[in-house]
């Protein structure tokens, strides 16, 4: 790591959470019962339709690129505009100077994509030639230019970084790792605003999930919610971080002691294929007290048209909790109080 990097994350969340209060298409994502494999009752927090743009990922780059816009600005007018200046004139002529640059794996690229054309800003995607045609073409129609960068994520995440350091434009990514650690905790604390939803649902309700399975790719969204739910959740429940097989970079980080690698061909759960975890993600996991699962390629198909079949469609990527659990259900359940907690976290591919 360079002297710049902290791994520490101390996310604000009620600044996130007031940001996205204050916008007209915000309202909390529904906290839904479907049927377990156990046959008894699972908690799915449904993030098939946040905000437009059909996933989780709604929450964190467009928080970011409000961030550092305001940053930017502050360093050349010397003001920190409030939220309601980022729609005024002189705002929007900065942010239409600026260019926001990122890899993505499908839902992180909308996100940038969807915050640059709320802002007035620019965004150029680069996807790997994994990525299906249907995610190009829903970046262009949020006003993204797409670059095809590679033949797996983690070239298209080198391509994207080459791309900032020689055009200026603003890297922003999900993952992190050393020299790149500051950015993507923005784009993290835009995710707890989804532990802070179910929160308030649970102390409104007095029900508080006994498991929570947390999909996880470089680590973003699991190290959020793990964050948020051991600093303020009155009961604490098992926190379970699902991988593919294929994919498991921070179960072998967490075995190794550091960050390592999770090598495996590719998976059909594309948005959590990625070989790299975040260094961020995976030091704040260290201290939540977590367990791994991992994957077969078959048990997240399976899921995935399981969740699908129970109402809530989805794919192998937004049903990875829900696979998780069905390779616990029939030991767990034998537990009467059990009461699961799965994030559905996209819709359809």
């Amino acid at each position: 790591m360079t002297h710049n990097d902290s791994l520490d994350f101390s996310p604000n969340a009620a600044a996130a959470h007031a940001f996205f209060r204050a916008q007209d298409k915000y309202k909390p994502t529904p906290l839904v019962d479907i049927v377990g494999p156990h046959g008894g009752g699972v908690l799915a927090k449904d993030e098939t339709n946040r905000m437009g743009l059909g996933a989780f990922k709604a929450l964190g780059a467009p928080y970011a690129v409000a961030r550092i816009l305001q940053q930017r600005w502050q360093s050349r007018a010397g003001e920190t505009p409030t939220q309601d200046r980022l729609a005024d004139a002189d705002l929007r002529a900065f942010a239409a100077t600026q260019t926001f640059v990122c890899a993505s794996a499908g839902n992180h690229g909308m996100g940038v994509a969807a915050g640059a054309r709320d802002a007035g800003a620019a965004a150029r995607i680069h996807l790997a030639d994994t990525v299906p045609e249907s995610f190009a073409q829903r970046l262009r129609t949020l006003g993204a230019s797409v670059v095809r960068s590679g033949a797996v994520y983690e070239e298209s995440v080198a391509a994207a970084t080459e791309d900032a350091g020689a055009t200026g434009a603003v890297l922003l990514a999900d993952g992190t790792w050393p020299g790149y650690t500051e950015i993507p905790k923005w784009v993290m604390e835009g995710y707890c605003v989804i532990a802070e939803e179910l929160r308030e649902s649970f102390e409104a309700s007095g029900q508080w999930p006994t498991h929570v399975y947390l999909q996880a790719g470089v680590g973003g969204l699991a190290a959020a919610m793990a964050h948020m739910i051991r600093l303020n959740w009155a009961e604490q429940p098992d926190l379970v971080v699902v991988e593919p097989a294929a994919a498991a970079c921070l179960q072998a980080s967490h075995k190794a002691g550091h960050p390592t690698r999770g090598d495996g061909p590719a998976s059909a759960m594309g948005r959590l294929d990625c070989k790299d975890p975040s260094i961020v993600a995976w030091a704040a996991l260290e201290r939540c007290d977590v367990r791994y699962v991992t994957l077969s390629e078959e048990e997240g198909e399976a899921a995935a048209a399981c969740v699908t079949a129970l109402g809530l469609p989805t794919s192998p990527s937004g049903a990875a909790g829900y696979a998780a659990l069905c390779q616990e259900a029939a030991q767990l359940a034998q537990n009467e109080t059990f009461r699961p907690l799965v994030i559905v976290s996209e819709g359809p591919a």
